[in-house]
């Protein structure tokens, strides 16, 4: 059974997630070593910034320098390629956008396993397919690392706010090491099992996640033909057995809930892009393990439609904008 950790207040100095963190020097900070991090997007320019706070020197590289300044300019030390990080740095994480991408940046020209250190803990938090997390394992014990797959669910507001949940896969004896720097970015840490089950509960997660949000769209958009305000329709399926997190958390019709992507034009958030691209991951592995999914294979077609149809960088709760466009087709 996974054992799940819950990041503890006398295991790691933490801070009140009400008020807004200082970045200032930290009386710990003499005390702990640099922390590699690749990969300062959306969800890896905040996760960075939590390490910064718990007192960790951070070691950053991203392949955008107005990202790379940023976080320069909060303290962190930042360097060109991964694999001058990886010559400064005995623990590195990565958060990146596809396999491609952790491809490269591990096993490329200027990737990580060019100059990595033996020993050094290499984590991965991108979302991939698990073989490609089983590939890299294997490449990174030949040069002597660890390398375990840690995706995150949870998005921007719970990166921010060290709120992710992380799925970790990698050898159990080196789970204590990755869940000291895990619980500074984190609420909850997860211990999957081997390499690639961390990825393998991501996916299942995000496949989920889809579908329970093309539900909670067509639902809502049901309701308000049939005459309902959507806030009282939305209020009575969170107190009803139709209630999920898209109905009561991250609510997709404008108007509805404060604080989400639906309120604002859908910007910000867990992209269309990076939810079909989920979608195919579980699609790939489903047809692997000959596991029928129709209703994830149904999700992962409509959001590559809502991706041709221009809505590739919204949000993907803006599946029920795309339902009501579908209306009058």
């Amino acid at each position: 059974m996974a054992a799940l950790i819950r990041g503890s207040r006398n295991l790691l100095p933490r801070w009140n997630k009400h008020v807004a963190p200082t970045f200032g020097p930290s009386r710990s900070m003499a005390s702990k070593t640099p922390v590699g991090f690749i990969g300062l997007g959306n969800m890896g320019r905040p996760m960075a910034k939590n390490l910064l706070r718990n007192g960790y020197p951070v070691i950053a590289t991203d392949v955008f320098p107005e990202s790379r300044k940023e976080l320069q300019d909060l303290g962190a030390q930042v360097f060109d390629t991964p694999a001058d990080v990886a010559e400064k740095a005995d623990r590195i994480l990565t958060m990146l956008p596809s396999s491609p991408n952790v491809i490269e940046v591990y096993t490329g020209a200027n990737g990580i396993l060019k100059k990595v250190k033996k020993g050094t803990l290499l984590i991965d938090s991108s979302t991939i397919d698990p073989a490609v997390s089983r590939e890299m394992a294997v490449a990174a014990e030949k040069m002597g690392a660890v390398f375990m797959d840690a995706p995150v669910s949870g998005g921007v507001g719970a990166a921010s706010l060290a709120k992710l949940t992380f799925m970790v896969g990698g050898p159990k004896e080196e789970y204590q090491a990755a869940q000291e720097l895990l619980t500074c970015m984190g609420a909850n840490v997860v211990y999957c099992g081997p390499v690639g089950t961390g990825q393998a509960a991501k996916i299942c997660n995000n496949m989920l996640l889809a579908i329970g949000m093309i539900g909670t769209a067509e639902t809502m958009n049901l309701g308000i033909r049939l005459g309902l305000d959507p806030k009282l329709l939305a209020q009575i399926l969170n107190m009803s057995s139709g209630r999920c997190w898209s109905s009561d958390s991250y609510n997709p019709v404008p108007g509805v809930m404060e604080g989400v992507p639906s309120g604002n034009n859908y910007q910000g958030g867990f992209g269309t892009t990076l939810m079909a691209k989920d979608l195919g991951l579980a699609q790939s592995t489903a047809t692997n393990t000959k596991t029928p999914v129709p209703l994830g294979s149904l999700a992962h077609q409509i959001y590559r439609v809502m991706c041709a149809r221009g809505y590739a960088n919204k949000d993907f709760s803006s599946v029920f904008q795309f339902l009501r466009e579908e209306e009058g087709q």
